[in-house]
């Protein structure tokens, strides 16, 4: 258990709290911004998103820098971000900013992805994430963020920002999932 995977255990430790404060009708006040208003739950969710959102690319440096990579790591960091993601996304559903089906896309390319991870594993194989898939989910973070901070500051000009990084993440989401599969066909061809 190095310091790498510790940051990552840490990012899936502050998920239920970001649940909490975006669940819990905490009456902290709100800020107004264009023609919407920010609960402050709402921005001290955003910024725990964030947070633990740049806690995967600390984690991922230091590894990488003091050559800490391990299966482990391998295993838990996309697990990580896909509980984050997973969260945000069906908060941002109940709360009306995200529609239904792009969080359907996007949760169910993250569960075939794991299953073909699992099915890896299962032969003595880690599959690592590639170049598209952080692509993926650089584009669903900064997508999330935004809508969590009810596309502030985006709001001041009535430019939907979130919104429209959401559907680029979706693409993203789709796109790599699809590259991924093809990169990794032999893993379902030759499993035992």
């Amino acid at each position: 258990m190095n310091i790498p995977n510790k940051i990552t255990l840490s990012r899936i430790f502050l998920i239920p709290i970001f649940i909490i404060l975006l669940s819990v009708p905490f009456d902290w006040g709100e800020w107004s911004i264009g023609s919407a208003a920010l609960p402050i739950s709402h921005f001290a969710a955003a910024l725990l998103f964030i947070f633990a959102s740049a806690t995967d690319w600390v984690d991922g440096y230091y590894a990488r820098k003091y050559d800490l990579v391990t299966n482990l790591g391998k295993f838990l960091d996309p697990l990580a971000d896909k509980l984050l993601v997973s969260a945000a996304l069906i908060l941002l559903v109940e709360m009306g900013f995200a529609p239904a089906w792009v969080t359907i896309i996007i949760i169910s390319r993250e569960l075939a992805v794991t299953g073909l991870r699992l099915v890896a594993a299962g032969e003595g194989i880690v599959l690592a994430a590639g170049s598209m898939g952080k692509l993926k989910t650089a584009t669903q973070m900064i997508a999330i963020a935004v809508l969590l901070l009810h596309n502030f500051p985006f709001s001041y000009i009535e430019f939907p920002f979130g919104t429209i990084m959401l559907y680029i993440a979706t693409f993203f989401t789709v796109y790599s999932g699809i590259d991924y599969f093809v990169k990794n066909w032999h893993v379902m061809r030759d499993s035992k």
